[in-house]
């Protein structure tokens, strides 16, 4: 059945870093970068208020930091960093589409990004803006999924969509484990008991606080996003339903 109306009005998309690189080893590929842009511009045109947390991990991931003898904090402020490069790119394109942006930063740039304040961005989504916010929360130790579901619940979003490279949520890594089987629907305690790697302990747990539906989806697949939004049943939902 075609639906025609969107399911929810206002949604937070997390974006890995890696979802940008392709098959590259590292960077950003073009064609991916608008492929995303056009899916994300098009739900907007539906009226969907859209607000989007992106990673880094194709430019620097603070876990790493020890391969390059530095500490963890110095490791973290520079992915923080690469979110930011990220969320230009991803700005930029989005423009050059028709949709306006505005870059929000948890860390203070200002030549580059708008400081993120939680108002300023609710006043940007309700004039039909989308947002892109970098630099996770602003401080090491902190994954961009708990930044994420932060910042969902801060702007009032309806649901937290996290954007991945596999069909939802796993019992096992489907990547290593071909026999692995979806899950349709979880729980949060489901997701913490069984510790399934979708998504940072801390990021779950605060969805759980809060009751913010989290959906764990394929971004590689065509109009997977405006599938979610309008209601198809796509990938796994996490919530406290059973």
């Amino acid at each position: 059945m075609t639906v025609n109306k969107p399911r929810f009005r206002k949604i937070l998309l997390k974006l890995s870093g890696e979802a940008l690189m392709g098959n590259n080893a590292f960077g950003i590929d073009p064609k991916i970068l608008n492929t995303v842009a056009a899916e994300i511009h098009n739900l907007q045109q539906s009226g969907v208020k859209i607000a989007i947390v992106i990673g880094g991990g194709n430019i620097f991931r603070g876990l790493n930091s020890s391969e390059y003898g530095m500490g963890r904090v110095s490791g973290d402020h520079m992915g923080m960093l690469a979110t930011i490069i990220n969320a230009i790119a991803l700005g930029e394109a989005l423009n050059r589409m028709g949709s306006e942006t505005r870059v929000m930063s948890a860390i203070d740039m200002n030549k580059i990004a708008e400081p993120y304040i939680r108002g300023r961005a609710i006043r940007h989504l309700e004039r039909d803006r989308v947002v892109l916010v970098g630099a996770g929360t602003g401080n090491p130790y902190f994954s961009t999924d708990t930044a994420a579901a932060l910042r969902a619940m801060e702007v009032e979003a309806e649901v937290l969509l996290k954007a991945t490279k596999v069909d939802g949520v796993f019992d096992a890594d489907p990547e290593k484990n071909p026999s692995s089987k979806p899950y349709t629907r979880l729980t949060y305690m489901e997701v913490l008991q069984k510790n399934l790697q979708v998504m940072d302990m801390t990021a779950v747990s605060l969805a759980m606080g809060q009751n913010l539906p989290i959906i764990v989806f394929n971004l590689r697949k065509k109009d997977n996003i405006k599938k979610v939004v309008f209601g198809e049943t796509v990938g796994t939902l996490i919530s406290g339903e059973t």
